[in-house]
C-alpha cells in the first residue's frame, strides 16, 4: 500500500453496473478508480499499467473469465490483491476463486460502505468475505468428513436408487440378500441416515450419487 487514496481497477462486463460500482466509490471512499475492463485480458492490460492496490473482478465474463484473471493477476502482479464482486455464491464458484489466489469474495448486493471497508481490508492483505460466502464455508467445514463408498455399496446404493427391492438386487448384482442387507447397513452407517429414503438423498447431496 501506497500513502494517499488506494488504486483500483474496476472489471465488469456489464457496463452500468461497472458504472453504478465506479459511482458508488467516486467520492469520500479513500479510493481512487484508475481503470475499467469488461473482460479479463483488459484486465490484465490495466494491472499491468497502473499496478493498482486492489483489482475489483467479476466472476462470468467474455475472453477470460473471473477465477482465470484471478490467478494471473496473482502470478504477475503479486502487490494487486484480487476481491472478487458477483452475483454467485454457489460452493463450486467460491472455491475456484478461492483456489485461484482471491484474497476476497463479495456479493453485489453489499452496501457502499461494505464494499469500500471490504477493499481497504484487501488492501492490507486481510480476507474478506460476504456474510452469505462466509456461511457457506462455516457450514461446509461443519459437514462430517465424507467416508467413501466400495464398488459394491456404490452398486447397492444406485440399486436402491432405482427403487429395487433387496431380493432384486441380489438378482441383479448375483449376491446373497442377506449380502446385499449387509451391504445396506454399511451404507447407512456411512451416510448418518436411518432407511433407503435417506440413503439416497445424502448421497445425492453429497455427490456419491448421480441420477438425472
Amino acid at each position: 500500500m501506497t500513502d494517499g487514496p488506494l488504486r483500483i481497477v474496476v472489471v465488469d462486463d456489464h457496463t452500468v453496473m461497472r458504472a453504478g460500482v465506479v459511482a458508488l466509490l467516486s467520492s469520500g471512499t479513500g479510493i481512487e478508480i484508475v481503470g475499467e475492463a469488461g473482460d479479463g485480458r483488459a484486465a490484465l492490460d490495466l494491472v499491468e499499467r497502473h499496478e493498482p492496490d486492489v483489482a475489483l473482478v467479476d466472476l462470468r465474463m467474455p475472453v477470460l473469465d473471473g477465477v482465470a484473471t484471478t490467478a494471473e493477476i496473482v502470478a504477475r502482479f503479486p502487490r494487486t490483491r484480487v476481491l472478487i464482486l458477483t452475483t454467485y455464491d454457489t460452493d463450486a464458484e467460491i472455491e475456484r476463486a478461492v483456489e485461484a489466489g482471491a484474497i476476497g469474495y463479495l456479493l453485489k448486493d453489499t452496501t457502499r460502505e461494505q464494499l469500500a471497508d471490504a477493499i481497504h481490508a484487501a488492501a492490507r492483505g486481510e480476507t474478506v468475505l460476504a456474510p452469505r460466502v462466509a456461511e457457506r464455508l462455516v457450514a461446509r467445514m461443519r459437514q462430517p468428513a465424507q467416508v467413501p463408498l466400495t464398488a459394491r455399496e456404490s452398486d447397492v446404493l444406485n440399486a436402491v436408487a432405482d427403487g429395487l427391492t433387496n431380493a432384486e438386487i441380489g438378482r441383479r448384482l448375483v449376491i446373497a440378500e442377506a449380502t446385499v442387507k449387509t451391504h445396506l447397513l454399511r451404507l447407512f452407517a456411512k451416510l448418518d441416515v436411518n432407511d433407503r429414503t435417506r440413503a439416497v438423498v445424502v448421497a445425492m447431496e453429497r455427490g456419491l450419487l448421480h441420477r438425472p
